[in-house]
């Protein structure tokens, strides 16, 4: 059962992507993510429940996490074409394995190693060829940004699996006051913009968007917090499958915003895939 929650997670994830490229056509990248995070706290509300002192800490600590890799993601999303960005988020499994052989000592098998080669040589070809496209992955802005979106992701990916699964926490009361952080951490730094840097902010459009990326992100999030809880459940393979979102969203992506040159990035994204399957199959 974990397995189909962790795909519909996917197909959900990958729909969330093409509709926050949508709104930040119209908006700042915080008002976007200030105005879904706070509809999905409304959504979540009738599930609340107080936790104690020591949970809270730690959701709060998630909460930096998740804010970090969403703020860079988003300005990555927002400065990038979305078949660039959908594929170097494929690659986030791959820093998972060597995160876990770096922290936890982890070996892998042969098949891992051949996923983990076949993944740096895609994204080796997706800096080559998004060079065409005048985007340098050494110099341009939102390639930097969606490295640390994919790094705090990971580290999320990783503390997720302790506190759902280790400590037992209920996924919406994670999921609720999580988000709740989030708001909190979001609403800081525009203040901190607003009034004590005296930055001019834009002025926010009401798009029914953002309702629509605050529906589709406590679905998926909702679904694989319950797989996390399933037993026998992999955060490895779960990671893996998860990140086949970004198939949705590349396809929706270059259909929707007729996004150019695609040959050269569909190609990284297919062995991207590949070394996914061979990570996957390595794994399980």
């Amino acid at each position: 059962m974990w397995l189909w929650m962790a795909l519909a997670s996917a197909v959900l994830l990958g729909l969330y992507d093409v509709a926050k490229k949508h709104a930040l056509a119209r908006n700042d990248v915080y008002y976007v993510l200030l105005g879904a995070t706070l509809f999905t706290v409304l959504f979540l509300s009738p599930w609340v429940s107080a936790g104690t002192p020591r949970q809270h800490l730690m959701l709060a600590f998630k909460a930096v996490l998740v804010t970090v890799s969403w703020v860079s993601g988003m300005i990555g999303l927002k400065l990038l074409p979305i078949t660039t960005v959908s594929t170097i988020k494929a690659s986030r499994p791959m820093f998972v394995v060597l995160f876990s052989i770096l922290l936890f000592g982890e070996r892998l098998g042969l098949l891992q190693w051949a996923g983990v080669a076949v993944m740096l040589t895609a994204l080796w070809l997706l800096s080559r060829s998004s060079e065409a496209e005048g985007i340098s992955f050494r110099h341009n802005r939102g390639i930097w940004a969606m490295g640390l979106s994919v790094l705090a992701g990971v580290a999320s990916a990783l503390y997720d699996k302790h506190i759902v699964s280790g400590l037992q926490m209920e996924p919406l009361f994670v999921q609720f006051w999580c988000n709740v952080y989030i708001a909190l951490l979001l609403g800081a730094v525009l203040a901190y913009k607003a009034f004590l840097r005296g930055a001019r902010l834009p002025h926010p459009s009401w798009d029914w968007t953002i309702v629509l990326i605050a529906v589709l992100i406590t679905c998926a999030d909702a679904l694989y917090f319950f797989s996390l809880r399933e037993e026998g459940a992999l955060l490895s393979v779960i990671s893996m499958l998860r990140r086949a979102s970004v198939v949705v969203t590349f396809v929706l992506g270059a259909l929707l915003f007729r996004e150019r040159k695609l040959r050269g990035k569909a190609v990284s994204l297919a062995l991207l895939l590949a070394g996914m399957a061979l990570l996957l199959y390595g794994t399980v």
